[in-house]
């Protein structure tokens, strides 16, 4: 593996006696797309403020490109952000405002002139080049707030929630337009979002954030298949969460109790003890388990809805909680019927915390 572009070691920042990041380390790898999701005041904003020189951490370090940049102010290092609300220039053209931090480096105007035109034609925009901000869609600003990003071929471009004042549908488009601009240009990213479905659109690499720590990390199917946390496991989407004892182990086989019935799974590196297993309504299947198959128990349906592209269910099984199933839409399901609930194996999470 190729030296990281970005290493942060031990990082923690306090606003007053208020601890928001705590002793984080992190390294980021060239090319790399890394997301970070949490909700509001997870310290994923605090986190990408300090990577832009914005905020000066109470602990720790930022290195970029082996260099140490913990102090050093935004303007001085290869970094540069494109914020949720554009900051453009609304009395400069277009491709003033994306040449904008070229002219601040000195950089001639012809020169600085075919840059911005380069760049706004690698976001799709090459005809808007003379057009004032104010008569262009958000999704077209928000392209030219990167044009003005990219064009500085910064190591690093951070992305503070860039999608958040746009449309679901634009929102959505976006999302394919900045992956397939980031593995265009190579440049590695930096993105917070608190959408999931935008998370797992985008990352290579997804950190997962609560109160100030990365709670999960890993490529975004692992993270939502199998989370490390109740928190990413819960916030990461729906699941059905289920208590259980680890009671006996057998070589990678793990024998669990919970209040559903006995089972066992393969999993190497468990350990007797308190455990919890995570399942995604979309795995879960009625009926009888056919071999190969991991039965949950039975309970009884409390709720069948018509969702459009599904049928979300819930089966009330007493002592062992509710299960969350979407099924599809051709398996109606009665309520007040008896059924049993049944997943695949690789399906079915397991937490030791």
């Amino acid at each position: 593996m190729s030296a990281p572009v970005v290493s942060i070691r031990n990082l923690s920042h306090a606003f007053g006696a208020l601890t928001v990041l705590h002793e984080l380390s992190l390294d980021i790898q060239p090319g790399e797309y890394v997301v970070l999701l949490g909700p509001s005041g997870s310290g994923k904003t605090t986190l990408l403020s300090i990577l832009g020189g914005f905020l000066q951490p109470t602990n720790g370090a930022v290195l970029i490109d082996g260099r140490d940049c913990t102090h050093m102010p935004p303007a001085k290092r290869p970094t540069t952000t494109v914020f949720q609300d554009y900051a453009l220039f609304p009395h400069m053209s277009v491709g003033a405002n994306v040449a904008f931090g070229l002219r601040m480096n000195g950089v001639a105007k012809a020169e600085r002139q075919r840059l911005a035109r380069e760049t706004l034609a690698l976001v799709g925009l090459k005809q808007v080049l003379d057009k004032r901000p104010h008569q262009l869609s958000g999704g077209q600003r928000q392209r030219v707030a990167l044009a003005r990003a990219l064009v500085m071929k910064p190591r690093l471009l951070l992305l503070d929630e860039p999608l958040g004042a746009l449309d679901l549908g634009l929102r959505r488009q976006m999302q394919e337009e900045l992956k397939a601009i980031q593995k265009r240009v190579g440049t590695a990213f930096v993105h917070v979002t608190h959408d999931q479905e935008e998370a797992m659109a985008l990352a290579d690499l997804l950190l997962v954030m609560q109160d100030g720590r990365i709670v999960d990390q890993g490529n975004p199917e692992r993270v939502y298949t199998q989370p490390s946390t109740r928190f990413s496991a819960t916030f990461m989407g729906e699941n059905t969460l289920i208590d259980a004892e680890v009671t006996e182990i057998s070589g990678t086989t793990a024998t669990l109790r919970t209040a559903l019935g006995t089972l066992a799974l393969d999993r190497p590196g468990i350990r007797k003890g308190k455990a919890t297993l995570t399942v995604r309504p979309e795995n879960l299947r009625l009926g009888t388990a056919p071999s190969g198959r991991v039965s949950l128990g039975s309970g009884e349906v409390a709720e069948s809805v018509f969702q459009g592209s599904y049928r979300k269910a819930v089966v009330r099984t007493g002592s062992g909680g509710d299960i969350l199933l979407k099924l599809p839409v051709d398996m109606p399901v009665r309520i007040g019927e008896r059924v049993e609930v049944h997943a695949e194996p690789r399906h079915i999470g397991l937490l030791q915390e």
